[in-house]
């Protein structure tokens, strides 16, 4: 028998994507943001509040990247969701991470994370309902350990970051159990 859990944010698992940007100084910036997605072959929309410092950052530069976190970085994708840049200047530095210019964007790439997303500003959608950055994927970098024979992604090795809204919990990706576009097809073939 389900139970009734009342008015949540009751989608699992989300992404646990860190959005980086710089400011007209040239500092990194850096926050962790659940509410994001690809849009489109070639787009990414992230959904966040118009007052982040990031959000600024972004309608200045027109650029940021979108980094996958990871295990082995849970302790810095956890303090750039409880830290705002807009009140702790230095919050980038306290991190310990490393962060250099993207070669396709003017925002930083964070060397430490495994997967990155490298964007232009496509389009600032900001309604009565929702308001939402949507960005030009112009590059994605991820590093060799991450990758299978093929250079795919492989979410096993990966080890990314999911958040669960339910309990605000961070996990990792588990095992693979079905192929897409392949496991369902024993159901079309009863058609």
């Amino acid at each position: 028998m389900k139970k009734d859990l009342g008015k949540i944010p009751a989608v699992f698992p989300m992404p646990v994507l860190m959005i980086a940007t710089y400011d007209e100084e040239g500092t990194v910036n850096v926050m962790n943001a659940a509410w994001g997605m690809i849009s489109d072959y070639t787009q990414i929309a992230l959904f966040l509040a118009s007052e982040h410092k990031t959000t600024e950052n972004i309608r200045k530069m027109k650029a940021f990247t979108v980094s996958i976190a990871d295990r082995d970085h849970v302790t810095e994708a956890d303090y750039f969701g409880m830290v705002s840049g807009n009140d702790v200047k230095d919050k980038f530095e306290r991190s310990h991470l490393h962060a250099v210019k993207s070669n396709y964007c003017n925002a930083p790439v964070i060397e430490e994370f495994p997967v990155v997303i490298e964007c232009e500003l496509a389009e600032e959608i900001d309604v009565a309902n929702m308001y939402a950055i949507v960005g030009n994927i112009l590059n994605v970098q991820a590093e060799e350990s991450v990758l299978n024979e093929k250079n795919k992604v492989d979410p096993q090795k990966l080890n990314a970051l999911i958040f669960d809204q339910f309990q605000a919990g961070y996990y990792t990706v588990g095992e693979k159990v079905g192929q897409a576009w392949t496991s369902g097809k024993a159901l079309t073939e009863e058609e």
